[in-house]
């Protein structure tokens, strides 16, 4: 038998969905009013023209920056709570894979809400087929097709620029330094996507995902340049991150003060603009390289 917190939860719960629900029961196929969590599924669906249809947004939708000014804001990601969406009356969610906790999402799909996640693979294929994903569960499929057409060829030129790289370089992709540790985006990682996108090979690729690496490991992988996300209006800088007697100092990256700070979003996010995230960075490391 379930306690009777548990109960009262899932019948408020009920409750609220019902509320949310009933007005749109025969039309249900039609979303009008969509919670869209995760950057990239609410940079897929603004750019789809579905803009005006969002009701809810997340902490990480960050573009375009209209999304944070004008949507409500139910919290991180991956710290969603149940009431805070019910309150916005969603017809449909679209989450981007790892959005939670589960028994959240869990508790909404309880409650009657249509919750649909969306496979975030870090690859070209993976953006494509986030794109396809959002326009089919916003009904808006042949909007989607011409986005797809347009990413897809600009993935296409962006391949012809990687092939005139002679020689690789290697970067490190610090996501934070805190405490003595530094954790860095090794193989699997949107990291290690973005940097092969861009035809870089990753020092940290023995590791994998995002992990702490070790002092000696991030000397003896010798990065030529630290890549890190700018999340406010002032970059890293690079006394701070090659400060004397720290394990960045005394890499090759420190010595030609090679540190790339970009947008975290178009960085690591996997959405629409990442051809063109991939070639900044390609062009950071690569300067020389023709630009036709």
């Amino acid at each position: 038998m379930s306690a009777p917190g548990l109960l009262s939860r899932r019948a408020l719960l009920a409750a609220a969905a019902a509320g949310a629900l009933a007005p749109r029961v025969a039309a249900a196929q039609v979303a009008t009013r969509i919670a869209a969590l995760g950057g990239a599924v609410t940079e897929i669906l603004y750019r789809l023209g579905a803009g005006g249809r969002i009701v809810a947004v997340d902490t990480t939708s960050l573009y375009p920056p209209e999304a944070l000014r004008e949507k409500a804001n139910v919290g991180y990601l991956r710290a969603l709570s149940a009431e805070g969406l019910l309150a916005q009356q969603p017809d449909l969610i679209i989450a981007a894979e790892g959005a939670g906790p589960p028994a959240v999402l869990a508790q909404l799909r309880e409650a009657g809400l249509r919750v649909e996640t969306v496979a975030e693979p870090p690859s070209p294929e993976g953006v494509l087929d986030k794109i396809a994903t959002v326009g089919r569960l916003a009904g808006l499929e042949r909007e989607a097709e011409a986005l797809e057409a347009e990413v897809r060829a600009r993935f296409t030129d962006l391949a012809a620029r990687r092939a005139r790289i002679a020689r690789a370089a290697r970067a490190l992709v610090v996501l934070s330094i805190q405490g003595g540790r530094t954790v860095v985006g090794g193989a699997g990682s949107s990291a290690d996507g973005i940097l092969t996108l861009a035809g870089i090979a990753n020092a940290a690729a023995g590791l994998e995902g995002f992990k702490p690496m070790t002092d000696e490991a991030i000397v003896a992988a010798a990065p030529d340049a630290v890549v890190m996300m700018q999340n406010g209006p002032e970059p890293p800088k690079r006394e701070s991150i090659f400060a004397p007697g720290t394990a960045l100092a005394q890499t090759p990256a420190a010595a030609q003060g090679r540190l790339v700070a970009m947008d975290g979003l178009y960085l690591l996010g996997f959405g629409p603009r990442t051809p063109e995230a991939a070639t900044d960075l390609m062009r950071a490391l690569y300067p020389d390289l023709p630009r036709d």
